[in-house]
């Protein structure tokens, strides 16, 4: 009579292994990332949106004035902006704060703020904003270098624009962006000016 067998293989099914909770999330949030990278790449492929372009098509200044005392800078800035949106046939652009400031060198000159407002697709928007200083203090570089520019008759300035936009394409709207123009070297005549050479700025979102 056989004896019973040693070392046979057992009959019975392993268990399988359950995946840990962590496990789980991170293969959902992986899963979730790849469907977000898709859906942005589709997206840019099909709508290709292009940067808006901005330039300074006006500036002039009135109230100019350093005071004696102090070096305190009261003026205000007219500034008109042109942001140009037609090389986009499918995006449109809410603006839901819009904010311009003049610099000289280092130091921030004048700011406002305009009205939030809506850029239609393959539209061209211009943009009135007034930045205005009052009573400013200056360092002392900035007013000397002021007082002399005051002498030439002209004031080379630069302005910013920041902006939070949302892009729009048919019902579907974005979340927000940081926009952000920067205008180098726009030339304010001191006096009235005859003309003006439209400035091309730099754009980043």
């Amino acid at each position: 009579m056989a004896g019973p067998r040693r070392g046979g293989r057992s009959t019975g099914t392993a268990p399988r292994r359950r995946l840990s909770p962590l496990r789980c999330i991170a293969i959902a949030l992986a899963a979730v990332i790849v469907v977000a990278g898709l859906a942005v790449l589709i997206f840019w492929l099909a709508v290709r949106p292009a940067p808006v372009e901005y330039t300074v098509d006006g500036a002039s200044l009135r109230g100019f004035n350093i005071t004696a005392r102090g070096d305190a800078l009261n003026a205000t800035f007219d500034l008109t902006l042109r942001a140009d949106n037609r090389r986009n046939r499918k995006v449109a652009l809410y603006y839901d704060s819009f904010e311009v400031a003049v610099w000289y060198g280092e130091q921030m000159l004048a700011f406002t703020e305009a009205a939030p407002f809506f850029q239609p697709r393959r539209n061209v928007t211009r943009i009135e904003a007034a930045p205005a200083a009052r009573e400013a203090p200056l360092l002392p570089d900035v007013a000397r270098n002021i007082k002399h520019d005051r002498s030439a008759g002209e004031l080379p300035v630069e302005v910013r624009v920041r902006a939070r936009i949302r892009f729009k394409v048919g019902v579907v709207k974005t979340r927000h962006y940081m926009l952000r123009v920067y205008c180098p070297q726009v030339i304010v005549k001191l006096s009235s000016p005859t003309s003006f050479d439209r400035v091309y700025c730099d754009v980043d979102i």
